[in-house]
């Protein structure tokens, strides 16, 4: 028997993801919760097989969260279901430790073959996904270098929390880092993205 838990924070999503894991796979057992904070009460008593995580959970939404799930439940498989766009998104969980990246839009059969994939010990990504990846490979001249996808996963994160408003120091307590190593990482996110201050900053990423 299978123990899924599901973390996210619409119930209409939450209603809907049950409902196709129990179509897919009828004897397991689905856990839900809407916070990131329940996720680690859930995982600390009992032994989950899946988890499928919203990237823009409450109390989560940077890859750390996939960093302190993997200390406290090594063996639990992370698939990420999101809203989020994949290209700039997936490869960024996947090398955060996710064993998986799936749009919400992404139509019914791919949810389940995304489930079976990542249960069975494989990493998922969409075949667009896949195909792109290869294309770069092949032909490398033919992409432009999309600047945001230079950056580093923990890169990634405080600049979304800077889009937000929140300043230096609040980004450090946040991701439990020093204020000099964010101060560092804001220095190199706006080097590798040629702005100069905030306003550039979220004018280029929008």
């Amino acid at each position: 028997m299978k123990h899924i838990l599901i973390a996210e924070d619409h119930a209409v999503v939450r209603i809907g993801t049950k409902h196709l894991l129990k179509s897919l796979i009828p004897d397991s057992t689905i856990s839900d919760v809407d916070d990131f904070d329940k996720i680690l009460q859930e995982i600390e008593v009992k032994s989950y097989d899946l988890l499928i995580l919203d990237i823009n959970i409450p109390g989560g939404n940077t890859t750390k969260m996939v960093e302190t799930i993997r200390q406290k439940s090594p063996g639990i498989r992370i698939l990420m279901f999101s809203s989020y766009d994949e290209q700039q998104y997936g490869l960024m969980y996947l090398q955060a430790g996710a064993d998986g990246y799936l749009s919400k839009d992404a139509p019914e059969e791919e949810f389940k073959t995304a489930v079976m994939s990542v249960l069975n010990n494989k990493k998922y990504m969409s075949e667009d996904m896949q195909q792109m990846n290869i294309n770069r490979l092949i032909n490398p001249r033919e992409f432009l270098p999309d600047p945001i996808v230079s950056l580093s996963p923990r890169e990634t994160d405080v600049m979304n929390l800077l889009k937000e408003g929140l300043g230096t120091a609040k980004i450090a307590e946040k991701l439990n880092l020093q204020l000099s190593t964010v101060s560092t990482y804001k220095a190199r996110i706006f080097e590798k993205l040629g702005v100069k201050n905030i306003v550039e900053l979220i004018t280029k990423i929008k």
